[in-house]
């Protein structure tokens, strides 16, 4: 029986870093449409108003696309709780972590929310989502500082839970699009939601259930 556990769960971790991996390189992927900066492409073309009208705005994007995809991978690392081999690995993958969403990515995806596409209720979602990413990763990082491990776990956890809403909200979006075909904005009100409420409450279970 043990075994047969021990078996099942070796086949979780291995689907979930195979899963990370491949979408991770997705979003990789993105990121490497912004290098070197041009603000004709991708996004940034039906961001045209923000770009010509705000001077800052640029700033902010690039700041939050950047710090993005190291903030998935150091989470992604800190979250498996392993040093590899490496003296204070886990630690230091976690400060990383942390002072990127704190000072950078939160920051500046809490300001492109007020000019998120889909009108007042994907803007309002996205300001939470930032408010309450860099909310999460604040409570890790003081209950680390506390020596309230358990406490930090838990945050750290909720934290990671609304980085990766970066994935699940274009996951959700294609599964949408392909289903019900919506109108553009339509499908932004809809996934700026979708994309990290269902990852809370999914951590909130697990917690309370004691898997975390």
């Amino acid at each position: 029986m043990l075994t047969t556990k021990k078996h099942i769960s070796i086949l979780l971790k291995t689907l979930l870093i195979a899963g990370f991996g491949y979408f991770f390189w997705l979003m990789l992927k993105i990121t490497l449409e912004y290098i070197p900066f041009n603000p004709n492409v991708s996004f940034l073309m039906i961001k045209q108003t923000e770009v010509v009208e705000r001077p800052e705005y640029l700033t902010f994007f690039y700041t939050h696309v950047y710090t993005s995809i190291f903030v998935l991978l150091s989470g992604f690392l800190a979250i498996l709780r392993k040093d590899f081999g490496l003296k204070n690995f886990h630690r230091n993958m976690g400060k990383v972590y942390i002072f990127l969403i704190l000072i950078l990515a939160a920051p500046s995806g809490i300001y492109m929310g007020f000019f998120a596409n889909g009108g007042f209720l994907s803007k309002i979602s996205f300001v939470i989502l930032g408010s309450l990413w860099w909310f999460s990763t604040y409570k890790a990082y003081q209950a680390a500082r506390q020596k309230k491990f358990k406490e930090h776990k838990q945050w750290m956890w909720r934290s990671f839970a609304l980085t990766i809403s970066a994935l699940t909200l274009r996951i959700w979006k294609v599964i949408i699009v392909y289903l019900f075909h919506p109108n553009p904005m339509d499908v932004y009100q809809i996934i700026a939601w979708l994309g990290w409420i269902p990852n809370i409450l999914l951590i909130e279970y697990l917690i309370t259930k004691k898997h975390i």
